[in-house]
């Protein structure tokens, strides 16, 4: 690959057998034949009805539309139409949510300007940037948006905002000159990039690149070839539903031939309870509470500016073990702030933080008031010029506080607010004459004033402190005396400020008599005197570092990737209490590292600095190689496919790029890291909600099933019907599990570790648990029903009271599910969650109808109950609701033994 922003423009222009002055149309036309069109590759969608398809490819649904065929073999045609529905319902939700990746794919092609001006056949003409080919002259004024990626040949005052390609915060200033070969993207100074955004001053730029070739075109090609990964609770429920599926048809095989070859059951009659049977154990209403629960997790999250557009990324984010920000606007505030001034005989430290002109100063510790500036001429004058030396503006809208112009600029107005000297006041003293804009060439900005008065003229001179230190021949003392400077000082204090990650500017002046309005560009280069070094940082979000230390609290890693300096993000870092005292790791380290070394080194830091698109998306491999679920932050199109590739893509809503957004999977609305953290928060209790739901389903199937294998080893009465089972599944566990999906997070979620992405989601513990309270609804049904036939009740009658048993068994273990652990022997256990009561009183609503409805008679077969038959009814439900809660003290009192075991030291004998 050439590295064009090392050549010079001469070499650049032979290259690419161009002039300064552009080509011919007829050498462009024949260019474009051969380059082809400056345009990205549109991506094929899959159709509609493909994506319908696939929703359709799941081993429970397979099981779910055999038995619907079954059923309907046997002309059991209702039950035929529930399975049926459950499966549509199923696949249009899947449907529904499926993410389209080639969303993220437009909105890059869309970043690519539609027109740009470059010089043909002698004259500046405006084209279709599509028709632009190597080695046409572009030129860019301030707001064009770069339409190829350019070498530039000539530049005035150029700066151009690369946070899209980059994340670079702060505009760069370009030059013509070539910069090293090996410079991370965001140093190539002398180059353009296509997508970025002209901001100030203009130039003119050959065409290096077109398309696919541009950096733009990388970043295209890297998101087009990225798969996005499952999420863990899609992993998980595909493991559970081939797992579930497989064991149903294995104990449905074996009860088959049990019955055929053991009990000599007809073929036939066996077949029906063998689909009964399938159909008891098959979850019908998982998919539909599963979507349920995630919507709701979503509109909570948007409470807290979270807006998910992808559904099961609403749990992903309560499995994330590491959340990898950027940094400006994320962990920081995106306003610049001075925090220190550093003069000749003091060191001064600014307080407050962000635009608005609220802080104190302190002189070597000493608190200062605005009053007392005067007794301190070097630090008053410093103040004085980085307010005169400026072209920005800070006002206050609306009770906050907005710039107009440079963020660096504006934090040295803000300066002068909180000492007490607005602009307004100090241009009504010192009106300026003239000025010398800051050019990337020389690194320095100046301007002339002249005293209220008339009486004398004075220079301010802000720029890069090499610049500035170079022309000063003297330096202002604390008490206001004039000695000569001490260079090596001032610049070991410049290199020790730059060191700590803030952008160091220096401020000088020099007095002249009056002699005319007008500075000369030689005036600006000796005899002047040095006030200060400025220090300028954007300061970390106060919430965003309480948000780090509650998820390093939930075992969560935090990483910063950023494409600033090194310095800086050390700095920032150690004020986030992330690196851990390690050196920030570069791109140009990264990329020196192949795969293996990458693993062990993302292991042990926490920020990385000047990340192209390449080694971000590098790093988030890295991290999933090593086990993690990773969510990944991000605004520009640089971040598109490292978005794509985390396992939680989370994009910012207020300075976000529309890649960037259709690219993730969530967006924060307040671009504010605290927002991560509260998300992970809502996450992780929409994941308990959902084992709190299958905690609560899977022996409610698990009692229907030992119902009906029992009646079909013991050749006894079927006491549930495949209609009626199909009624418990979707009509009750439904209603009553729906509940569960509104338990509130609990307080403790944040202070546990993440769960193993491993992790199955039925546990050896659940697997007791489903056990255990499959048995007890099972005693409980069959019983009833077997006790109710001995005592001479019709077969009618009976069923409807095991129906009932089994309901009622649900509903109180619906109070017993909603702690896993936890006793719910309390009022908020009992009575904390309105929803659950709702459900049940729903519940026994729809069991009332079930019993004495005439339609649901005739349909289910079912029958009137006495009062008599509902209290032994309400018995089987306390004994499941007791049993449970003792099962659940006896678990308590054993993890408690072996964690007072685990904390208890061994002490052995000494001899």
């Amino acid at each position: 690959m050439t590295s064009w922003h090392a050549m010079d423009t001469a070499a650049t222009l032979d290259r690419l057998e161009a002039t300064p002055s552009g080509l011919t149309s007829e050498e462009a036309a024949r260019r474009l034949t051969l380059y082809g069109p400056n345009a990205l590759p549109q991506a094929k969608s899959s159709r509609w009805w493909w994506r319908l398809l696939r929703q359709f490819h799941n081993v429970l649904l397979y099981v779910m539309m055999a038995a619907a065929l079954i059923t309907a073999f046997l002309q059991h045609w209702i039950d035929t139409g529930v399975l049926l529905a459950a499966v549509l319902i199923n696949a249009l939700l899947g449907f529904v949510q499926e993410g389209k990746a080639e969303s993220a794919l437009d909105s890059i092609r869309a970043m690519l300007a539609p027109r740009a001006r470059v010089h043909r056949d002698g004259k500046l003409l405006d084209i279709p940037a599509a028709d632009l080919v190597p080695g046409d002259v572009v030129h860019l004024v301030s707001g064009d948006r770069v339409p190829a990626d350019l070498r530039l040949l000539r530049v005035r005052e150029l700066r151009i905002d690369e946070a899209a390609l980059t994340g670079e915060s702060m505009p760069v200033d370009k030059t013509s000159e070539p910069v090293a070969a090996d410079s991370e993207l965001g140093d190539r100074r002398s180059g353009a990039y296509a997508g970025t955004v002209a901001v100030y001053g203009q130039g003119d730029g050959v065409v290096v690149a077109t398309g696919i070739d541009t950096e733009l075109g990388r970043v295209n090609a890297m998101l087009a070839g990225i798969h996005k990964t499952t999420t863990p609770l899609l992993r998980q429920i595909g493991q559970f539903g081939r797992w579930l599926a497989a064991v149903i048809l294995l104990v449905a095989a074996a009860t088959f031939v049990l019955g055929v070859v053991w009990r000599g059951e007809a073929p036939a009659q066996m077949f029906t309870l063998v689909v009964a049977l399938a159909a008891s154990a098959i979850p019908e209403g998982l998919p539909a509470i599963m979507t349920v629960t995630l919507s709701l997790g979503v509109q909570r999250m948007a409470r807290r500016n979270a807006v998910i557009r992808r559904l099961p990324a609403v749990e992903t984010l309560g499995s994330v073990t590491v959340i990898c920000s950027d940094k400006t606007g994320t962990l920081t505030r995106n306003e610049m702030t001075v925090q220190k001034v550093i003069c000749a005989g003091c060191r001064v430290d600014v307080g407050g933080v962000g635009y608005a002109p609220v802080g104190a100063l302190a002189v070597d510790g000493d608190p200062v008031g605005a009053g007392e500036l005067a007794t301190l001429p070097a630090l008053n004058l410093a103040v004085r010029a980085g307010v005169l030396c400026n072209d920005s503006r800070v006002a206050e809208s609306d009770g906050s506080w907005e710039i107009d112009g440079d963020p660096t600029e504006a934090a040295l107005l803000v300066l002068g607010l909180k000492a007490g000297l607005s602009r307004e006041d100090a241009e009504r003293a010192w009106p300026r004459l003239d000025v010398i804009p800051f050019e990337s060439e020389h690194r320095f900005m100046a301007t002339l004033h002249r005293a209220e008065d008339r009486s004398e003229e004075r220079i301010y001179l802000k720029g890069a402190p090499e610049r500035v230190i170079a022309a000063c021949t003297h330096q202002l003392e604390r008490d206001g005396t004039r000695t000569p400077i001490d260079l090596s000082a001032w610049q070991r204090r410049a290199a020790t400020t730059a060191s700590q990650g803030l952008r160091v500017l220096a401020l000088a002046f020099r007095d002249r008599r009056a002699v005319g309005a007008t500075l000369d560009f030689d005036e600006a280069e000796h005899d002047f005197t040095m006030l200060a070094l400025v220090g300028i940082i954007d300061p970390p979000r106060e919430e965003a570092v309480a948000a780090v230390r509650e998820c390093h609290r939930a075992g969560i890693t935090v990483k910063m990737i950023t494409g600033d300096h090194a310095d800086t993000a050390a700095e920032i870092g150690a004020q986030m209490g992330l690196g851990r005292g390690r050196k920030p790791v570069t791109g140009a380290q990264i990329e020196a590292l192949d795969d293996d070394a990458l693993r062990r080194v993302v292991a042990e830091t926490d920020v990385f600095a000047r990340a192209s698109p390449e080694h971000k998306l590098r790093l988030v491999r890295a991290m999933q190689d090593n086990g993690h679920i990773v969510a990944m932050t991000g605004d520009g199109v640089n971040d598109a496919p490292a978005l794509t590739r985390a396992d939680v893509g989370v994009a910012m809503g207020a300075g976000g790029t529309d890649a960037a957004k259709e690219a993730a999977d969530m967006i924060l609305t307040d671009d504010n890291f605290a927002t991560i953290a509260a998300a992970v928060r809502e996450g992780r209790g929409v994941y308990d909600n959902l084992k709190k739901f299958v905690l609560f389903m899977l022996p409610t199937n698990g009692g229907e099933a030992l119902v009906v294998i029992a009646a079909i080893l013991f050749q006894l009465t079927l006491p549930l019907t495949p209609a009626q089972v199909l009624w418990i599944n979707l009509a009750t566990v439904s209603t009553l599990g729906l509940a569960l999906a509104f338990e509130p997070t609990e307080a403790t979620v944040m202070r546990r570790p993440p769960r193993p992405p491993t992790e199955s989601l039925l546990s050896a513990f659940f697997a007791w648990r489903v056990a255990l309270v499959s048995v007890l609804m099972m005693a409980g049904a069959l019983g009833l029903f077997l006790w109710e036939l001995d005592s001479g009740t019709t077969v009618e009658v009976a069923r409807t009271i095991a129906v009932n048993a089994i309901v009622a068994a649900e509903m109180f273990y619906l109070v017993n599910s909603r702690r896993i652990e936890g006793s719910v022997l309390n009022r908020d256990g009992l009575f904390g969650n309105r929803y659950v009561l709702g459900a049940v009183a729903a519940c026994v609503c729809l069991q009332l109808l079930y019993t004495y409805g005439p339609f649901f008679q005739r349909v289910f077969g079912s029958a009137g109950l006495a009062p008599l038959d509902w209290a032994k009814v309400v018995g089987v439900g306390l004994m499941v609701f007791f049993v449970a809660e003792a099962e659940k003290w006896v678990v308590r009192r054993i993890r408690a033994r072996r964690s007072a075991e685990r904390a208890t030291p061994v002490l052995t004998a000494v001899p």
